[in-house]
């Protein structure tokens, strides 16, 4: 007979829910969120699982390569399903969403969702990274800014070759906030040197050059 794996995964360990061909319910258990942990408690269940359902997620891609690799038919479920599927439960917790994956794989109502190649993941992971790197420079200057208001000192309208100077004429005979305006410019500009093209940011250009190499698709 065949049997139906549902799994919620949390960070530390993951709710699992093995159902037979009829829904009963066989088996339930909390996994450790880890490959090895996963594959070695499916290895050890002695039922022959026809599907293994993951929800998608931050930790499901990784989880899924790795068991896919294991040889466990393992399919990565649309989010909005399994939330749609969820909602009639009064009470949700990791354990009744198991379940509830392991129905959705039974029946056969799911869309699996598209895993990402590891090359694909990677771009992504840059891009973020460089998003945040930016927002974090346009954090540190509207602080600066919000600093100074507080002393009265208007930084007003500057390009971003202009602030620097435009702070240190602001803060010239202020000798506290000379220092604070001299350790937030020179944050300000680092972050601004790892995220530009050609940046001299060692990890940054390490990584886009690695990419560059592995892939055809456009510089970072």
């Amino acid at each position: 007979m065949d049997h139906y794996a549902g799994i919620d995964v949390s960070l530390e360990l993951s709710s699992v829910c093995v159902v037979d061909a009829a829904g009963r319910i066989v088996r339930e258990a909390k996994v450790a969120s880890e490959p090895d942990a996963l594959i070695a408690w499916f290895r050890g269940l002695g039922l022959q699982v026809a599907r293994v359902g993951l929800e998608a997620g931050p930790l499901s891609q990784w989880l899924y390569a790795a068991m896919r690799g294991a040889g466990l038919a393992v399919e990565l479920l649309e989010t909005r399903h399994v939330r749609d599927a969820s909602e009639a439960m009064p009470v949700k917790t990791d354990r009744k969403d198991a379940r509830g994956i392991a129905q959705l794989l039974r029946l056969g109502w799911f869309r699996p969702v598209h895993r990402k190649s590891v090359s694909a993941q990677e771009t992504r992971a840059l891009l973020t990274a460089r998003k945040l790197l930016q927002a974090k420079h346009l954090a540190v200057e509207m602080g600066l800014r919000g600093v100074l208001r507080g002393f009265g000192l208007k930084v007003g309208p500057t390009t971003p070759r202009s602030f620097p100077g435009r702070i240190r004429e602001l803060v010239e005979g202020h000798p506290t906030l000379s220092a604070i305006a001299e350790a937030l410019l020179a944050a300000r500009e680092g972050l601004k040197q790892c995220f530009k093209p050609g940046s001299s940011c060692g990890g940054w250009r390490s990584a886009c050059a690695t990419r560059r190499g592995r892939t055809s698709g456009p510089a970072c």
